[in-house]
């Protein structure tokens, strides 16, 4: 009787790591499900943002306002940020150089890092979480209150309107925020150096110019255009097609943020293999 028992108890225990296991599978699976389900969804809606990007009308009206809204009310975020990001590198780097008596170096070694890196990167993820979480939000809540089927209704293309104006935008202003975010950050960096120290205006950025080459601004350069029209694309995406309710509108805000973040990582980490397969 006793083994009878053990032994049901046995065949217990097997059907329940049996079960335990298909149900891991099966959420395994629909997590990878949902995540290629997620990719094709944003590459059909980017696919379409070509196709209508060339359509008339141009809404130039509307793309001038959302350049003044996502570029000019930006800039003091990024701005402080920016001259920040100098000072503290510079103080937090000059104990170290001091070590090894390059002191004279930090100028270079602080520009270069600005310019290549630091700057585009932390001045995308700030976009993100102004700009990107704005768009999802903005977008999220007209779909909540059905004005996106109202101008479909009336035969106005809520798609031209109010996607490819906001992507194009952030695609266009996101590289002028970091190239005032560079400059404000390399004056933050003169200030630091000035703070245990007495380096001259023209000095100082005589020596932060003749550091900085073309391969050093321009693949840097160019990537912002990336950072900007990924993180316009994802805030797009997840308002446009925001559940109904209230708490749609929080959950496209907060998956425009995370996605597009993290969208700036990985074009990122792609335009910093492509650059040193041409430096080598």
């Amino acid at each position: 009787m006793e083994k009878h028992i053990s032994h049901i108890a046995g065949n217990e225990n097997q059907m329940k790591e049996i079960t335990q296991g298909a149900s891991s599978g099966n959420f395994s699976n629909s997590i990878f499900k949902k995540f290629f389900l997620e990719v094709s969804m944003i590459t059909i809606f980017t696919l379409r943002f070509f196709k209508e990007v060339w359509k008339p009308p141009y809404e130039f009206n509307e793309l001038l306002r959302q350049s003044f809204l996502i570029g000019y009310k930006s800039f003091p975020l990024v701005g402080i940020t920016g001259f920040i990001i100098g000072l503290v590198l510079t103080v937090q780097s000059r104990p170290t150089l001091m070590k090894f008596g390059a002191v004279s170096l930090l100028p270079a070694m602080v520009a270069v890092s600005i310019i290549r890196e630091i700057g585009p990167a932390i001045t995308a993820l700030i976009f993100a979480g102004k700009v990107g979480s704005g768009i999802g939000a903005e977008l999220a809540s007209m779909k909540v209150t059905e004005q996106i089927d109202a101008m479909q209704v009336s035969w106005t293309n809520p798609f031209k309107y109010l996607v490819v104006t906001r992507v194009l935008s952030a695609t266009l202003m996101l590289p002028l925020l970091v190239v005032l975010a560079d400059a404000v950050g390399l004056f933050g960096a003169y200030v630091g150096v000035n703070l245990k120290g007495s380096v001259s205006f023209h000095l100082f950025f005589s020596q932060v110019f003749q550091s900085l080459e073309f391969k050093d601004v321009f693949p840097a350069f160019i990537k912002t255009f990336f950072f900007g029209f990924a993180i316009a694309i994802v805030g797009s995406y997840k308002g446009y097609n925001a559940n109904k309710g209230t708490e749609g509108v929080g959950k496209a805000a907060n998956s425009a943020v995370v996605f597009g973040s993290l969208m700036v990582f990985l074009i990122d980490v792609v335009a910093v293999q492509i650059t040193s397969l041409f430096e080598n």
